[in-house]
């Protein structure tokens, strides 16, 4: 039982680290993944503590996508409502990219991200360059949240591990 739990692990792990740049919730398939483990192993090897840490930082790393399109979109120029574009753009652009396999919600992602925060902040400006530049820090913050979540992704992988094998 446990050589299967340690195999649905490392799954859940690999398939959630692939699953973050894909604008996905990789994320919360690792926390997931790490749960089940747990269960199949009478959480031997995982504490409470252990399981609050892993939830700890998948939440931080939610709250991190959206905080820096927010904080990119205003460091190019725009203001609260480009933010607020780049974050419904984005989770719109994901949801339209999803028919088209493997990149699809990516590029619907950073499309959709761009769009909303260049559209919401020329309703606010009137300014093309503007809405422009807000639309390109929303876009290179897109970029910094995903990579800031495969590094979170990275660290839930290692506390599983050290988990799996103590």
């Amino acid at each position: 039982m446990d050589a299967l739990a340690l195999a649905l692990l490392v799954l859940g792990i690999v398939a959630g680290l692939v699953l973050i740049p894909l604008g996905l919730p990789g994320l919360w398939v690792m926390v997931g993944a790490i749960l089940l483990f747990g269960w199949l192993t009478d959480f031997r090897s995982l504490t409470v503590t252990l399981i609050v840490i892993v939830l700890a930082l998948a939440a931080v790393g939610e709250v991190i996508e959206s905080w820096l399109g927010f904080r990119f979109a205003k460091r190019y120029g725009g203001s609260n409502r480009s933010g607020w574009g780049a974050l419904v753009g984005g989770i719109v652009g994901a949801i339209i990219g999803v028919p088209v396999p493997v990149i699809g919600s990516v590029i619907g992602a950073f499309l959709g991200s761009f769009v909303g925060a260049a559209l919401f902040e020329y309703t606010a400006s009137r300014r093309l360059d503007v809405a422009t530049r807000a639309g390109w820090g929303s876009v290179i913050g897109r970029a910094a949240a995903a990579a800031a979540k495969i590094a979170l992704g990275v660290i839930i992988a290692v506390i599983a591990a050290f988990a799996a094998l103590s």
